[in-house]
């Protein structure tokens, strides 16, 4: 599943990012440089190192960069025919979300958390794109999609919740278990008319802590364990599915006006991260090159 799938790598960014900070402000004296006021910074015995144009500053500016520029592959496998089959969406978007996240964390050590000039307007441009990237992903995920990537139609997201149902009602489950079932759904049934902004954006928030309700309702039951692990697992898949085909004309309309909001603001950022590149290039500070 594709919530999953993110989840994991999240995860994975999370434990990169304490990874690379620890080595950076612990194995490099970091955490002395970066928490010296800025105007003695360099008489400290790390500053040839870690300041913007350093040995190891410059290779955290080139290294960032050049992971910024690996979600673009994602969106080329998305738009390119060519590339449909090359491989599936899920695991390009769980690329394109970890580049996209330990890509600015690089930038932002590149900076020495000092941000003036050209360089403030290139990082926070950076940090808006990440942020609004973010809001991207969740609409992304709530859409549903095929193991490859594409998007399911409607008849194919109704012939998936039948299939549940049959799957739930041809378990001989006990009444009591049944009943624990029905409630369950009437609890996360989507609510009629069309959703609400913080209906959508909240609302899973609620649906989670049913789901948990729920699994320790079923446990409490004397019943299989095999056998109520899989009716946790159906019927929560269908309960979500559910809620999600709801909510899905409203979540494309979403996704449709992030994707006008945050394409321009990639493009600003390029432009002005390339203005800045130049800049240090025209000055001199080519690395590797000293």
């Amino acid at each position: 599943m594709p919530v999953k799938a993110l989840g994991n790598v999240l995860v994975l960014c999370a434990i990169a990012v304490v990874i690379f900070a620890a080595f950076v402000l612990v194995g490099l004296d970091g955490w002395t440089y970066y928490t010296t006021p800025a105007a003695v910074r360099g008489y400290t015995s790390a500053h040839q190192v870690l300041r913007p144009a350093g040995r190891v500053g410059h290779l955290f500016g080139v290294g960032g960069f050049v992971l910024m520029l690996v979600p673009i592959a994602y969106s080329v496998r998305k738009k390119v025919r060519r590339f449909r089959d090359a491989g599936s969406l899920k695991t390009w978007l769980e690329v394109h979300v970890f580049c996209g996240i330990f890509g600015p964390v690089l930038v932002t050590f590149h900076t020495a958390f000092k941000f003036n000039g050209i360089v403030s307007a290139a990082y926070w441009s950076m940090v808006v794109v990440v942020l609004s990237g973010f809001v991207g992903r969740y609409l992304f995920v709530r859409i549903p999609r095929s193991i490859r990537g594409h998007e399911l139609t409607q008849a194919e997201l109704d012939e998936r919740a039948l299939q549940l149902s049959r799957e739930l009602s041809a378990a001989a489950l006990p009444e009591k278990l049944l009943a624990d079932i029905e409630a369950f759904e009437r609890r996360v049934a989507p609510p009629h008319g069309a959703p609400s902004f913080a209906v959508l954006f909240l609302g899973e928030i609620s649906m989670l802590r049913e789901i948990r309700r729920f699994r320790r309702m079923v446990e409490q039951r004397a019943v299989a364990a095999e056998l109520h692990h899989n009716v946790i697992e159906v019927a929560a898949e269908r309960a979500m599915l559910v809620r999600r085909i709801a909510y899905l004309k409203k979540t494309k309309t979403l996704f449709d006006l992030w994707h006008v909001f945050h394409m321009p603001l990639v493009y600003i950022m390029f432009v002005i991260v390339l203005m800045h590149v130049a800049v240090t290039m025209y000055m001199g500070y080519v690395p590797f090159m000293d």
